[in-house]
């Protein structure tokens, strides 16, 4: 009995780190306190640390020289590369979803859509994350594809934090929900190749207002590491 409950605690433990990194939760770079998650989460440290080391393993975490986990520094190089992966493979996603989609999961996909513009007109961003994910997934879903799902899960574990900075880059915000509202047309048509179309035009617009600014901070960042 107490093993199945500790299991169940490391595999709670596992699951919300996992998600905060999906929904942009943590910032790139930030090192991860075992016990203030612990404390966060109402858990013991012990669970907290097997979930991190879980997620070292998969490569979502990073080990520091000095034995700290950490969420992974930004890299505009591999940002553009698993964007790439994810267009192809959320693009998929909706290409199947199209033809079996339900009336009930288009109505949540237009009040997700409203809700991010009210987000988007306060500036609240952490809002317009979370119900960008719930958008997406509640797409992804309808595939009816278990493994495809897996792999964009991992995929957006690994994005997640970078949508920490994407409103950092300038003239982003008014743009973040157009690609949404077509993708939603084209689901209600049941149009494979346009909901396909819509979600490559959603990553593409993210990537074409992120990877520059990625690409700044690397450079501010190389040009304060050089002796003065």
């Amino acid at each position: 009995m107490t093993k199945i409950e500790y299991r169940t605690l490391n595999d709670l433990a596992y699951d919300r780190i996992r998600d905060g990194l999906m929904a942009g939760g943590f910032h790139p770079g930030q090192v991860l306190v075992i016990r203030s998650l612990a404390e966060s989460y109402g858990i013991s440290t012990t669970p907290v640390r097997e979930a991190l080391q879980r997620l070292v393993a998969e490569r979502l975490l990073a080990l520091l020289p000095n034995r700290s986990i950490a969420v992974p520094a930004l890299e505009a190089g591999k940002y553009a590369e698993l964007a790439r992966i994810r267009c192809e493979l959320e693009g998929l996603a909706a290409e199947l979803a199209a033809p079996r989609i339900r009336k009930a999961v288009l109505r949540k996909l237009s009040r997700l859509a409203d809700d991010m513009d009210e987000s988007l007109v306060s500036h609240d961003h952490d809002s317009y994350r979370r119900q960008n994910q719930a958008f997406h997934f509640a797409v992804y879903a309808e595939a009816a594809s278990p493994r495809l799902m897996e792999m964009i899960t991992d995929l957006w574990s690994q994005t997640g934090p970078y949508m920490k900075e994407l409103f950092g880059a300038p003239d982003y915000e008014p743009k973040a929900n157009e690609a949404h509202r077509a993708l939603v047309a084209a689901l209600e048509r049941g149009d494979g190749a346009g909901a396909r179309a819509g979600i490559v035009a959603d990553l593409r617009v993210a990537g074409g207002f992120l990877i520059p600014h990625l690409e700044a901070v690397e450079a501010a960042r190389r040009r304060e590491a050089e002796p003065a």
